[in-house]
């Protein structure tokens, strides 16, 4: 699906559906020359959604004439998948999971930290509720909220996907949450299990710390590289578990390939079928992971395995095309 990676400087706070398409519509008019089904495939991220995608695949048609997979995270009406708005957030719960009980542990009845309250960290609440565990805080840029007797996906939906408010909202719905405007105290709390899930570099060495110390057994990146490199040393010198966001946030990419497959087939699979096929998908590289890690003289070490799985992986197809030969 290619590996580039963009964006913009332009800020979509305060603006009209009309300015954002106006400005989506732009950005294709350059872009669409370098993407396609089979050329790089680009997919939603912060801030860009269900809608810029779709403002952005209807400017690519206009211009191609043509209608295929060249964007993902498209709406179910029009070529989408169905789960791809859940993939990230259920993905890093089901290979936070695998990495669990191939420790001899489960997320059933853990105190869960889920930083930020976009698609990633709303559905990461989701499934972690739903096998078992119980998501205390969550937060915004804004700050963070807590209630020890679990947060309420379907309030942050309503709240963030909906209304578009800040996450001190939650307290108009549920009053007994309590509310802190510093959205990194949120390391401060004491759990079992957090899953920073809401931009890069958010957890630092001295919040890892601070987490270790209140008893965390288990940090799983579910944004990119959430955790600063004295955080993962800080994590993984406690013998905490630690999953590097290269692959437990995978989620998201996955269903885009299952979204691809779909609109080459000019098929639509249920959500069930979807949901499956994520879940084994996120198994499958958790075990990889694992296995490369155990090979290499580093067991347990996910994020040394994730780096080597994926180093061979790349270097095995280079040299077979004569690349590097």
């Amino acid at each position: 699906m290619g590996g580039a990676k963009g964006g913009s400087d332009f800020d979509p706070k305060g603006k009209s559906d009309a300015e954002i398409m106006r400005f989506c519509q732009s950005m294709m008019t350059e872009l669409f020359r370098h993407i396609g089904p089979d050329t790089d495939v680009p997919a939603g991220d912060i801030g860009v959604g269900g809608r810029e995608v779709g403002f952005l695949f209807g400017q690519y048609k206009r211009l191609t004439n043509t209608w295929n997979g060249a964007l993902t995270g498209k709406g179910l009406s029009y070529g989408g998948s169905a789960a791809r708005t859940e993939a990230t957030g259920f993905g890093l719960c089901y290979f936070a999971q695998a990495q669990l009980e191939d420790n001899g542990l489960t997320l059933a009845g853990k105190r869960v930290i889920v930083s930020g309250s976009g698609n990633v960290a709303i559905y990461a609440n989701q499934k972690a509720t739903e096998l078992g565990a119980r998501v205390i805080a969550m937060s915004d840029s804004s700050g963070y909220i807590y209630d020890e007797n679990g947060i309420d996906y379907r309030v942050i939906q309503e709240i963030k996907e909906k209304k578009r408010d800040r996450i001190k909202t939650y307290l108009a719905y549920v009053p007994t949450a309590k509310y802190v405007p510093d959205c990194r105290a949120i390391w401060q709390i004491p759990c079992d299990v957090a899953m920073p899930c809401a931009t890069q570099n958010e957890m630092n060495g001295k919040e890892a710390a601070a987490l270790i110390a209140n008893g965390c057994i288990g940090v799983f990146e579910g944004a990119n590289m959430a955790l600063t490199p004295e955080a993962i040393y800080a994590v993984k010198g406690a013998g905490c578990l630690y999953s590097p966001s290269k692959a437990s946030n995978a989620g998201g990419v996955a269903v885009s390939g299952l979204e691809m497959s779909q609109d080459s087939e000019r098929m639509s699979w249920s959500f069930e079928e979807v949901d499956h096929r994520l879940r084994t998908i996120m198994e499958g590289i958790y075990h990889v992971c694992a296995a490369a890690a155990e090979k290499y003289g580093m067991k347990g070490d996910i994020q040394a395995g994730a780096n080597i799985a994926g180093f061979l992986k790349v270097a095995d197809a280079m040299l077979a095309q004569g690349i590097c030969g």
